[in-house]
């Protein structure tokens, strides 16, 4: 059983209850999208860090949020129609998924620092431990994954 002790009283886990922690919004592309998106994944990792006692240490909570923003940025640049964000997470892993009305699945550009944009899956790329872009009815679902426990290992080892 996950337990934390504060102020004198222990508390246990959501974790416990073997769900997930999820969180879901649709966006219509209209200005301050891509900041909504952001606040949303902000809470969720807050939330994720306190009832599930994640480990986003490091650079992890960082990375989670540039790869929302590029993930969201890309549907909303690309698609013809509203885009969702689904966030999921565990104390072991954490996954951000994207659809969007778009089949055009996003392409990864060679490396070339003089191109102007064209960057988005190539970052989303470099910071998460998976990703896969599928078409689905609806458009296309791209998902990025991060191993929470990859990543406290690694950095354990290199600290």
């Amino acid at each position: 059983m996950n337990e934390q002790t504060i102020g004198g009283r222990t508390f246990a886990s959501l974790a416990d209850s073997g769900q997930p922690l999820r969180r879901a919004a649709e966006y219509s592309g209209e200005p301050g999208c891509i900041a909504e998106a952001r606040t949303l994944a902000v809470r969720f990792l807050q939330q994720l860090e306190a009832e599930w006692f994640a480990d986003l240490g490091g650079r992890t909570g960082d990375d989670l949020l540039l790869v929302v923003s590029e993930l969201v940025t890309n549907a909303e640049r690309h698609s013809h129609g509203p885009y969702l964000l689904e966030l999921e997470g565990t104390a072991r892993q954490v996954i951000v998924t994207v659809y969007d009305s778009s089949t055009a699945l996003p392409r990864r550009f060679p490396r070339d620092p003089a191109r102007l944009g064209g960057h988005g899956i190539e970052i989303v790329h470099a910071l998460s431990d998976r990703l896969t872009a599928e078409r689905v009815p609806v458009g296309k679902r791209v998902q990025a994954v991060f191993d929470l426990e990859r990543r406290k290992v690694t950095a354990g080892t290199t600290a």
